[in-house]
């Protein structure tokens, strides 16, 4: 007697938003090919990439038609757009993007990873102690 293991199906890019939407998601289509998926304020734009899903940058909140990303000042978290918008992260954002992040996560049928599933990953850090740090070589005191 011999066992054969099924094959597993790899969905199409369809396929997975439709069990996205089964999962109580918004999907939106976006120009260029791309699609917004979003449940109350925080939103992930996603594309296919040879039959594979790509996130156009990582979950945030949604601050008019951008998506605010997270990033971590040190002393507080606050959403920051690509014009640069500005918004302080409450701590009931923070809940709600994580718990969008996980769930999206498996309606894709993804890995969710132990670091990223024990709380809000920061797009960004940017402490002051460390100003200007990603400029290359600071000018030191002798020169």
């Amino acid at each position: 007697m011999f066992f054969r293991r099924e094959r597993l199906k790899n969905p199409t890019f369809a396929e997975r938003l439709e069990k996205v939407r089964g999962a109580g998601f918004t999907v939106a289509p976006l120009a260029g090919g791309a699609e917004r998926v979003s449940r109350g304020a925080c939103a992930v734009d996603l594309k296919e990439e040879d039959g594979a899903v790509r996130r156009l940058g990582r979950a945030g909140i949604l601050m008019g038609d951008e998506i605010g990303a997270l990033v971590d000042g040190g002393f507080q978290k606050f959403f920051r757009t690509p014009t640069g918008k500005k918004k302080p992260a409450l701590a009931d954002e923070l809940k709600a993007l994580h718990d969008f992040e996980e769930d999206l996560k498996e309606s894709l049928g993804q890995e969710s990873y132990y670091n990223e599933s024990l709380g809000t990953v920061s797009t960004f850090y940017l402490y002051d102690r460390v100003q200007d740090r990603d400029r290359g070589v600071p000018k030191r005191v002798w020169e």
